[in-house]
């Protein structure tokens, strides 16, 4: 279970919890009816408090920088963070995948594209129903062979674009894979 699906269940018998106590008697609605209208204002609650960390200044689940200038000719490719992280964020540029977390400390990771051996994504249910979704990286380097991009918005996009900025690194440093057969 998703740490997304962990936060949304807990959030869930929250509400059931607060119905109760309310001492409003809800007979009249089938069960069925009040769980899908539970789980309706659930997500919109979950988008609205996300949208909220943006609002306070917190950088956006997506930002497309592609023109936005690093050191020598790197560029931004893709910015975001993850789904209701104030603390994440990730940045894809045109040489590595960076990970930053923290608040008062920091703590950066960055991948080299040219690295990067296989990039997939998860989504389930919940997460598709958000837009939202994991993107999983493994790369030879030894000190992170395993990278995931926790609950990114619109993940089918973001893993393409890792997908080609790998595929650009390689052309450019005329790197080349050989599989074994």
């Amino acid at each position: 279970m998703s740490n997304l699906d962990q936060m949304k269940t807990h959030a869930r018998e929250r509400i059931w919890k607060s119905i109760a106590q309310s001492g409003v008697a809800l007979k009249a609605i089938p069960e069925e009816e009040l769980e899908t209208l539970i789980n309706a204002i659930l997500d919109g609650v979950l988008v609205l408090i996300d949208e909220s960390l943006e609002d306070a200044g917190l950088p956006g689940r997506q930002l497309d920088a592609s023109e936005m200038p690093l050191e020598s000719d790197e560029r931004v490719l893709w910015e975001g963070r993850p789904f209701l992280s104030p603390f994440t964020w990730y940045q894809i540029t045109t040489e590595r995948v960076r990970i930053v977390r923290g608040l008062l400390g920091r703590d950066r990771e960055d991948i080299e594209l040219i690295r990067i051996q296989d990039i997939d994504f998860e989504q389930n249910i919940t997460e598709r129903l958000l837009g939202v979704g994991d993107i999983i990286l493994r790369s030879a380097d030894p000190s992170m062979p395993k990278a995931v991009l926790n609950n990114v918005k619109e993940p089918e996009k973001v893993h393409e674009i890792v997908r080609r900025a790998m595929l650009n690194a390689r052309k450019r440093f005329r790197y080349s894979v050989q599989e074994e057969i």
